[in-house]
């Protein structure tokens, strides 16, 4: 589980936090996923959606809530075999979800391949199976596409990615099925816990790697 139970010491801090505690199963199968019709999800109120998944879900929510044009960032599970995940479900490793986040963005402000500019920007793309000190499927990276223009967007930008650092990306491009909201303990995890070690020594410094390569897309908080 997310724990928030830390030592003193600094390696404790590393160790545990977004990450669980069970085992999980690494290289989840998905060659079955892609022959899968991916579900096109409607507006809300002139917003479109969009789906991610980059280890724990409270830095990813943060990240993507700081960029100009998105409204609103909700934290989930998406990718998996099972209805109405869980977070302690997803732990296990066993359902095949991973945490994600549901973007809702302005695309007259930003556009959706931004926002993929934004998902590899903000990560180490090699890492397999997790993010930092939070690792198991259940953090394995994730971009969710919705119809074929999403999907080639996101290949381009991966093979592009993949050719100029001479390394193979980790993420899985993987159709839309379906997303479930998290508890609503995790939503906007980190407004709401500033003072969390986990906040502090991961999710924070995360952020701000990502705020300072990309200043031009981060929104005007004064």
């Amino acid at each position: 589980m997310k724990t928030l139970l830390y030592s003193t010491i600094t390696i404790s801090i590393l160790l545990f936090g977004c990450q669980g505690t069970s085992q999980t199963k690494n290289n989840i199968a998905n060659v079955e996923t892609q022959n899968i019709t991916p579900v096109q999800v409607e507006p809300i109120n002139g917003l479109e959606r969009a789906y991610f998944a980059s280890g724990c879900f409270w830095c990813v929510e943060a990240i993507y809530e700081s960029v100009t044009g998105v409204e609103e960032v909700i934290s989930g599970y998406s990718g998996g075999h099972t209805e109405n995940p869980t977070y302690e479900s997803s732990n296990t490793g066993r359902t095949g979800h991973a945490e994600a986040v549901e973007v809702l963005y302005n695309p007259k402000i930003v556009s959706f391949a931004t926002l993929v500019d934004v998902y590899f920007g903000s990560q180490n793309v090699t890492q397999i199976n997790g993010q930092g000190p939070d690792r198991g499927s259940q953090y394995r990276s994730i971009i969710f596409y919705q119809n074929d223009t999403q999907k080639d967007i996101i290949i381009k930008k991966k093979d592009f990615l993949s050719k100029s650092i001479n390394r193979k990306i980790a993420a899985e491009i993987i159709p839309f099925q379906k997303f479930w909201k998290a508890e609503e303990y995790h939503q906007d995890y980190e407004k709401r816990n500033p003072y969390n070690r986990y906040i502090q020594n991961i999710s924070v410094p995360r952020l701000k790697r990502f705020q300072k390569k990309f200043p031009e897309l981060i929104k005007n908080t004064h």
